[in-house]
């Protein structure tokens, strides 16, 4: 059996090997390092990817926030809603902007912010919602567009774990999740779905307006060389990372299908143990994407568990070990403990199994052996 890895990015490249070295070769001979043609032609190919009319590329999926929220004129003091249960980067812009981050519990089942728990955290103050599709799971788009629609709010897809996963609304149509809010953002972590060789970022909308402001706030706020017309920042994607991820978006829907068939070996081994509660998906099957897979352990046993599978040398991660509303950097007495009554108990519960468009069925079944036996199958 082939070493256990949490995400087997050498493996994923051994299939597009000659693709991206053809790719960056070009890029190195063509010096174009910047702005250069691969970063338009990504642009372009994501665009009809995601059904979005607009793409902004920029340097990382932390930028790719900042500058959405800078994009839509947020201001010092406005509130944003966002949730407990997730990596720091969604709060942290709030913050650096100076807006008011408020913190909301999320739903037990899905992780996903609870519709039910921003309605309790509106005031006159609160500007927009940061729906996050954590885990590669799409959140409750119906519930935070209606609330959004009711309260006039924006709403900024934070849609790094969740590319290519489809949105099924009640009325029956689809789209991708990052084009249904106001503006979305992903992030090309390596590890991600879609993910290039260092860092990178984009931002998607429909809106004409909000996309040419974006388009100047990435390249310091410039639309004519020298003529700075908006406060802007310093993030683009650089053409050799556009040439990476040109040469997997076209297999996107393959490693999250084979994301998808991975999940699905694991569920169903960890069907009958009473103490593993397993990821829903809901709705339709494309509404999951898997980024993570990630297990509750219900017992008491997650972080023996940790040990156990480090032992065995299997690599898990605890995704999040601490809420953000516990954080010191975004601790605030507004916040009380019987608001994230689900975060405070998710975060003594979850454990992420190896999840990577290389697994193997033999890697699964000992994975899986290995928790069975010891968190305890009856």
């Amino acid at each position: 059996m082939k070493k256990i890895q949490m995400v087997d990015l050498q493996g994923q490249y051994q299939a597009i090997k000659e693709q991206v070295n053809q790719s960056l070769t070009e890029v190195i001979e063509s010096a174009a390092f910047v702005n250069g043609p691969q970063v338009h032609k990504f642009q372009e190919e994501l665009e009809n990817y995601l059904g979005a009319k607009h793409v902004i590329p920029c340097a990382n999926g932390t930028d790719a926030l900042q500058i959405a929220m800078m994009g839509l004129g947020l201001k010092p003091g406005d509130e944003v809603i966002t949730a407990d249960f997730t990596f720091a980067a969604t709060v942290e812009v709030i913050a650096l902007l100076q807006l008011t981050p408020v913190l909301v519990d999320v739903e037990k089942d899905t992780f996903n912010i609870d519709p039910e728990a921003i309605k309790k955290a509106i005031t006159p103050k609160t500007k927009a919602i940061v729906p996050v599709h954590l885990f590669g799971q799409a959140a409750n788009m119906d519930a935070i567009m209606e609330i959004a629609k009711e309260h006039n709010l924006y709403v900024i897809e934070d849609n790094a774990q969740g590319i290519g996963a489809n949105y099924h609304f009640k009325d029956g149509s689809s789209i991708k999740t990052g084009v249904i809010g106001d503006v979305g953002t992903t992030s090309f972590f390596p590890s991600k779905n879609l993910g290039c060789y260092g860092d990178g970022g984009a931002i998607f909308t429909n809106n004409d307006e909000l996309a040419y402001m974006i388009r100047g706030i990435v390249n310091h706020g410039m639309y004519e060389r020298y003529h700075h017309d908006v406060v802007g920042v310093n993030s683009r994607l650089d053409s050799m990372q556009a040439a990476i991820l040109r040469a997997k978006l076209p297999n996107l829907d393959a490693y999250n299908n084979a994301r998808k068939k991975a999940a699905e070996r694991y569920t169903a081994a960890f069907k009958d143990n009473k103490h593993i509660i397993t990821p829903v998906i809901l709705g339709e099957e494309d509404t999951h994407v898997f980024h993570q897979y990630t297990l509750r352990i219900t017992n008491g046993k997650r972080d023996a568990l940790v040990k156990h599978l480090q032992e065995n040398a299997i690599p898990c991660g605890v995704y999040y070990p601490i809420p953000l509303h516990l954080q010191k950097a975004y601790k605030d007495e507004r916040y009380k403990e019987e608001n994230f009554e689900v975060t405070n108990l998710l975060v003594k519960e979850v454990i992420s199994l190896p999840m990577h468009t290389e697994l193997e069925e033999e890697q699964i079944a000992f994975i899986t052996k290995t928790v069975n036996d010891f968190v305890g199958e009856s």
